[in-house]
């Protein structure tokens, strides 16, 4: 009996040491949180849009369903020179428009007579999304598509048959080529009509044939709209939405809401941010000297991947099929900003400290998590305490301007309020250099040049005790 008691001792003395004691469990999720499929999503962070069709050819941003296909005919199209532009510019996927508004498809839909098939591109054989979905494949990028559920060219749109049909080409598309990261939905219909959109009906298409797929639209419920096509977050901006009573399209939720969601939303869904690097979506002749600068991409990255939201930059391709040299040369330039920007991140190796820690074995919830660069370690204050502080101390003094700030998401979203203040070195008092509401998955903010070595982020207000996973200075 004794040596069973003593076994018993040294089994639980063992699963606390690797465990933490009692009092440091894991904290408990706040409110709704990611699937594992929105958090492989959200850090994606930065992908391609693109837009591309008979508007291509046109110099029309929406067709009116009655262009002859015979206008679709690029001379070079190369899926694999969009996918490794996309890959050199640093973005992890691209969602095409397999089917815009006028209802062209890109690929030969036995649900549709208005596609490629009927186009002379190929001879009628081609398929821009198989192209396009190997092309991701060899250059390492996922793949999503973008299916307008308006249709000015089928003539069943605007029945209730139509549901069916727009289902069937659904299917098709998610069954045919590939894994796909998401599926993009508008709830475009027109001004002469409030289409009957059976959209339990496409959301249960979408899960049935690629279930880890984020569903994009005003509301999700993967992802949802910004609220604009500039490309900006809110200063707050919530993963967290309330969706009864909307609908996307008409019906959807006030821009201010899409922009800065719910902070006690019922379900998660974070932002996606898109816009384009060109005044329209689909290519134009007349935009070629036109092109967003790299002070504008700047601050549009730090308005969305800095704000918690996805960056979906739409990069259209010309009328050869190719994404035009100058397009290519801008994203490059801007991917050399980034990096120019955050190479050298100073608080990599510095002393953390805290002024509360939930209880754990080996500094499992320590501030020490905030810089070891692992995701899935974070500091959190003891249990019931939302209000914290932690300080980074640098070896020596540096200059910077730039914060980068991250929640541990996968247990939810919960800050609410925060500062950053630095020792002066010329008179030894702290002065707050930046000071913000939400956090989420990633928080950037820029403020003018500071040279100090003691850096304190404190947490004024959170829904639950804070879950900090990391912190960057630049």
């Amino acid at each position: 009996m004794e040596n069973k008691t003593v076994l018993l001792t040294f089994f639980c003395i063992t699963m606390n040491l690797l465990t933490g004691c009692s009092n440091g469990s894991t904290p408990e999720p706040y409110g709704p949180v990611p699937s594992s499929a929105q958090l492989e999503w959200q850090k994606m962070e930065y992908y391609m849009f693109i837009h591309f069709g008979p508007n291509t050819f046109t110099d029309r941003e929406w067709g009116t369903g009655g262009e002859d296909p015979g206008v679709f005919n690029p001379t070079a199209l190369d899926c694999r020179q969009w996918a490794s532009t996309a890959r050199e510019a640093g973005m992890k996927g691209i969602i095409v428009t397999a089917k815009h508004h006028d209802g062209f498809c890109l690929w030969p839909s036995q649900f549709s007579r208005h596609t490629v098939r009927e186009s002379p591109w190929k001879e009628g054989t081609g398929d821009v999304l198989a192209e396009l979905a190997r092309a991701c494949r060899e250059y390492d990028l996922k793949f999503g598509e973008y299916l307008s559920p308006w249709d000015r060219n089928h003539p069943a749109y605007g029945t209730a048959q139509y549901n069916e049909v727009f289902a069937g080409a659904l299917a098709e598309v998610l069954s045919s080529y590939g894994p796909v990261f998401e599926q993009w939905f508008d709830g475009a219909c027109g001004d002469d009509m409030d289409a009957p959109y059976d959209w339990e009906l496409f959301h249960r298409t979408v899960s049935r044939h690629q279930p880890d797929a984020v569903i994009f639209s005003d509301i999700g419920p993967g992802c949802r709209w910004v609220g604009n096509e500039r490309g900006m977050a809110g200063e707050t901006n919530w993963s967290r939405m309330d969706t009864v009573g909307y609908t996307p399209g008409k019906h959807a939720p006030a821009l201010e809401i899409l922009n800065s969601g719910n902070f006690n939303g019922k379900l998660w869904i974070p932002a996606e941010a898109d816009v384009s690097l060109r005044p329209g979506w689909f290519y134009s002749p007349s935009t070629d000297n036109s092109l967003k600068t790299i002070d504008e991409l700047m601050e549009i990255y730090l308005g969305s991947v800095g704000r918690n939201a996805n960056l979906l930059l739409n990069v259209p391709p010309d009328r050869s099929g190719r994404i035009p040299a100058g397009d290519s040369l801008r994203l490059m330039e801007f991917k050399s900003r980034r990096m120019e920007l955050f190479s050298r991140n100073i608080a990599e190796y510095a002393r953390t400290e805290a002024s509360s820690v939930r209880a754990g074995k080996f500094r499992r919830f320590g501030p020490g998590n905030i810089t070891d660069k692992s995701y899935d370690t974070y500091w959190t204050p003891e249990k019931e305490k939302s209000a914290a502080a932690f300080t980074i101390t640098l070896a020596r003094e540096e200059t910077f301007s730039r914060i980068l700030l991250q929640e541990y998401i996968p247990s939810g979203q919960r800050v609410a309020r925060f500062i950053v203040e630095c020792i002066n070195p010329s008179d030894g008092l702290w002065q707050t250099i930046a000071q913000g509401t939400t956090i989420g998955y990633k928080r950037i903010l820029t403020f003018s040049p500071v040279t100090s070595s003691v850096i304190r982020v404190s947490i004024l207000e959170a829904g639950a005790p804070p879950l900090i996973n990391c912190v960057e200075l630049y």
